[in-house]
């Protein structure tokens, strides 16, 4: 227990997922971290329903992956029908996708909460609810956050990361405005159980209802609960159209009350947002608080995820004093352009599903049957790298885009790399081209970096690289995953930061061991670790 008065390293202000992935990979680094949570409890209700492979990367480091799987629906395809339910498109889905995992999850959120709520107290991290902030003052050297409800008190943090949703307190009494992309739709969310397997087995578990009449998106929640989410004319709407007889009235065609119970109706109004400043002195705003987006590509709380992992790994240095503080700047920098580029592809796909006129949505359909006669597929959405951060002075192929992963033996285990070699920073090679001097191991070592010597699938693998120096994390490139990258960028090495995001790459010998030390340096390892 934090005692009054005692500053903490981190204060985490909001308990969904995107505070507790915060909140357990702080806490799992060993930082004394302290998470503030207005509610009395968990949420206990689905928000969010879908999650992509980066993201279960994320969670398989965090210790949840495995445990949350049989409560998963793994969803290979999202199909756009027209009225009458002609198929128009479809987007498909790969069972392994570039992070490892499957490209598409769908899940019942208070499953995952549950789960990471575990993590996060096997963390060490102290969690209060009924908590709520209603002040905060940056002293310069911390920050002091008020807090009511059942237990007042003044909370000291070094700093703080506001993770309280849509409408954060955090982001309000800092002033802060938001940039409105002008994209706005109010919405009834619909979520039912099922009784048995039966009914889940009669309804689309992804598909989106172009009905100029009455937009619809019907997902699934994982393998017990599915949502339907009808648009309304407008908010004032909510007020009658919640009734349940008339909720049921508009889901008979694909459900009945024998195969689902209705555990919720919400209304929620889809907004396309940006906070101008995601860090404010000591204090830095993550998912919801910092950025909002239509739900049309199931990536809002991904990108909260994402948030999570980039401010954790920078943070962690700068507590240690291995880092001075303005490499948070890189936060906002490295995240926004990404997170712009997702809020402009969603505001696209919203806008073509839910036209409300009945002949554009007519020529709309005539334009996406006469593609899928012609077997033009729908454009593969692609989201960017990073372009401008905490990334390798050399620019070169590869460098600020996703990692991959695949799988690899190390002689005792065979599984995702991850899994076989620890979590975190990465120095991936081409064993049959590179090592590394034990300078630049112990270098590396000191900023956490594991270093991957990869050598093809059947070779012999004994932990020896050329010139019979030992190399750490010798294993065999099972499926070929990672050499075929390598030798795609052109590289012998890459090197990978903790947020699965390319640090930078090296062609050859000679630029490898500056790729390496430049990313020790980067991570904050300890100057003597970096001198001949």
């Amino acid at each position: 227990m934090i005692e009054a008065g005692d500053a903490v390293d981190v204060a985490v202000v909001g308990y969904g997922p995107v505070g507790m992935a915060t909140a357990a990979l702080l806490g799992a680094t060993g930082h004394r971290v302290v998470v503030l949570e207005r509610y009395a409890g968990l949420y206990n209700l689905p928000r969010a329903a879908i999650f992509d492979d980066e993201t279960m990367r994320t969670l398989a480091r965090l210790g949840v992956a495995e445990e949350l799987l049989p409560k998963l629906h793994v969803q290979r395809n999202y199909e756009w029908v027209s009225a009458a339910g002609e198929l128009l498109l479809e987007h498909d889905f790969a069972a392994t996708g570039r992070s490892g995992w499957a490209e598409w999850y769908m899940m019942y959120q208070p499953e995952l909460e549950d789960a990471l709520d575990r993590r996060v107290r096997e963390a060490g991290v102290e969690v209060r609810f009924d908590s709520p902030v209603t002040g905060v003052t940056d002293r310069g050297d911390h920050v002091e956050l008020r807090v009511g409800g059942a237990r007042p008190d003044v909370v000291r943090a070094r700093w703080v990361v506001a993770c309280d949703g849509g409408n954060s307190f955090v982001r309000g009494a800092l002033g802060l405005a938001m940039a409105d992309y002008g994209f706005s739709e109010p919405w009834m969310v619909c979520d039912f159980r099922f009784r048995d397997a039966t009914g889940a087995r009669t309804v689309p578990t992804a598909r989106q209802v172009g009905d100029p009449a009455g937009p619809t998106s019907i997902i699934s929640l994982g393998p017990a609960h599915h949502r339907f989410s009808y648009m309304l004319d407008s908010e004032e709407d909510f007020a009658v159209e919640r009734d349940p007889e008339r909720v049921w009235a508009r889901t008979t065609r694909w459900l009945s009350p024998d195969d689902a119970e209705l555990i919720r109706v919400a209304t929620y109004t889809f907004r396309s947002l940006v906070t101008d400043r995601w860090r404010v002195g000591r204090v830095l705003l993550a998912g919801d608080a910092a950025h909002q987006m239509p739900p049309f590509l199931g990536q809002g709380m991904c990108s909260g995820i994402r948030d999570a992992q980039n401010i954790a790994f920078k943070l962690d240095p700068v507590l240690r004093g291995r880092l001075a503080v303005d490499v948070l700047d890189t936060y906002q920098r490295e995240r926004e352009p990404h997170v712009r580029a997702v809020i402009e592809k969603g505001i696209e796909l919203g806008r073509q599903q839910t036209v409300r006129d009945a002949a554009r949505a007519a020529e709309r359909d005539r334009v996406l049957r006469e593609r899928r006669a012609a077997h033009q597929g729908p454009d593969t959405i692609r989201f960017p790298g990073l372009v401008d951060g905490l990334l390798a002075t050399a620019s070169g192929p590869g460098r600020g885009e996703l990692a991959v992963q695949g799988v690899v033996d190390d002689g005792t285990r065979r599984d995702r790399l991850d899994q076989v070699v620890g979590h975190g920073a990465h120095l991936l090679l081409d064993a049959r081209h590179v090592t590394l001097d034990g300078d630049t191991a112990a270098a590396l070592a000191a900023a956490g970096v594991r270093v991957v010597a990869l050598h093809p699938s059947g070779a012999a693998v004994d932990g020896s690289g050329s010139a019979g120096r030992r190399v750490p994390g010798t294993v065999a490139d099972v499926d070929g995953t990672h050499l075929a990258w390598l030798a795609s960028l052109g590289a012998v090495a890459v090197a990978v930061r903790p947020d699965f995001y390319v640090f930078g790459t090296a062609p050859d010998a000679g630029t490898t061991d500056v790729l390496a030390r430049e990313l020790a340096a980067a991570l904050g390892a300890p100057s003597p670790a970096l001198q001949h």
